[in-house]
């Protein structure tokens, strides 16, 4: 799940944020979704962000790029650039160490390819900040059948991490990253689409942190992860055009790992329409899992594998989010949108204790984004 991340989790909003800018994007093409085709080239468009979030002692802020372009009849590239200027002083900082900054940058390339009712998808990413360098490379496969009412797809990605930490030069690590998926998309009537979607990942290397620790009769001790993770997820989602300007979606997700956490996700939105200018979203989210098996706020023993990283343990969110876009230019070979989003989600931990005063951690983090996106 994304409250899960694969990487090292020091930076424990990171993950969330950056997904839910991805829904809130996502959210606002309920209706396009509903006509897509797998055949089809994505258009020719550009897109430029700024976001901020806040929450839990994290702030982050900065800009990101995107631009798609057909360069045949059958072949189009893409190419994203994002940037994370943070500021941590969250609870698991704070209460070990002391508050720092730093910027993550992310490059990422892509390219599609259409064959009949085939499109190929490959995807080339790179992101590095002062103590994380992250790569991966994937390749998506979607086929239509049945006269385009259903559509099967599958994706494979690869990810390799190099983790190093400040001001230890002697500390250096990897970890590897696998994830499988399928999924199929089924065409219910003119205006309503199922789909069904399975994931399998796999990861192997240093699946921890180098700067946090747990506790063992209130003792900090180095947190120590297994040095191997499989998981899975399914997904799905309806969506539907409700035939009055606006449309609908729901989704449920299920996530279990063998390290014995088990998440569910439930997210219902609403598109609608006012005038012909103007496309309101309203979206709320519930998630909610169990803890790993070598988590312990608080441990009597010190096992193999120990951690106290709140991310793994019983936790559950509330989340709202609203977008608005605004029409500003059509003309026959370009559309103009001015887009704006904000996000509000309450995070409860019941086994995770702020040592400072002894409760039960929780805290709210907000996302806002302003963007002006373009087809052409």
């Amino acid at each position: 799940m994304d409250a899960i991340e694969r990487s090292p989790l020091k930076k424990s909003g990171q993950a969330r944020y950056r997904l839910l800018w991805k829904l809130a994007t996502l959210l606002g093409g309920v209706f396009g979704l509903t006509t897509a085709r797998a055949g089809d080239l994505p258009e020719d468009s550009a897109e430029a962000m700024f976001h901020y979030y806040h929450g839990g002692g994290v702030t982050a802020e900065g800009p990101a790029l995107l631009i798609r372009k057909q360069i045949a009849d059958s072949l189009s590239i893409s190419g994203g650039y994002y940037v994370d200027s943070v500021t941590n002083a969250s609870i698991d900082v704070v209460t070990t160490a002391s508050s720092y900054k730093e910027t993550r940058t992310e490059y990422n390339a892509g390219l599609d390819y259409v064959y009949r009712d085939a499109k190929i998808n490959f995807t080339t990413t790179s992101s590095r900040e002062p103590d994380y360098v992250a790569k991966s490379n994937g390749m998506d496969i979607a086929q239509e059948t049945f006269g385009g009412m259903t559509t099967v797809n599958l994706g494979f990605t690869r990810g390799e991490d190099d983790v190093y930490k400040h001001k230890t030069p002697t500390f250096f690590d990897t970890a590897s990253h696998w994830q499988y998926r399928i999924g199929i998309g089924q065409v219910l009537t003119p205006h309503w689409v199922l789909s069904l979607n399975g994931e399998a990942d796999n990861d192997e290397g240093y699946l921890g942190s180098p700067y946090r620790v747990a506790r063992v009769f209130g003792a900090a001790v180095p947190e120590n992860d297994p040095r191997t993770r499989s998981s899975r997820a399914v997904d799905l989602r309806l969506i539907g055009n409700l035939g009055h300007r606006d449309a609908l979606h729901v989704e449920v997700r299920h996530f279990w790992d063998n390290w014995a956490i088990d998440a569910n996700n439930l997210e219902v939105g609403y598109s609608r329409y006012f005038g012909e200018n103007w496309l309101a979203d309203l979206s709320a989210r519930y998630y909610t899992q169990t803890k790993a098996l070598f988590y312990s706020d608080n441990a009597t023993t010190n096992t193999e594998y120990i951690s106290r990283n709140r991310q793994l343990s019983n936790f559950d969110d509330v989340g709202v989010g609203g977008k608005v876009t605004y029409l500003l230019k059509k003309e026959a070979i370009y559309t103009v949108k001015l887009n704006a989003t904000y996000d509000l989600t309450d995070y409860k931990y019941h086994d995770f204790t702020d040592i400072r005063t002894g409760e039960l951690y929780s805290f709210k983090a907000s996302l806002a984004q302003l963007y002006v996106s373009a087809t052409f």
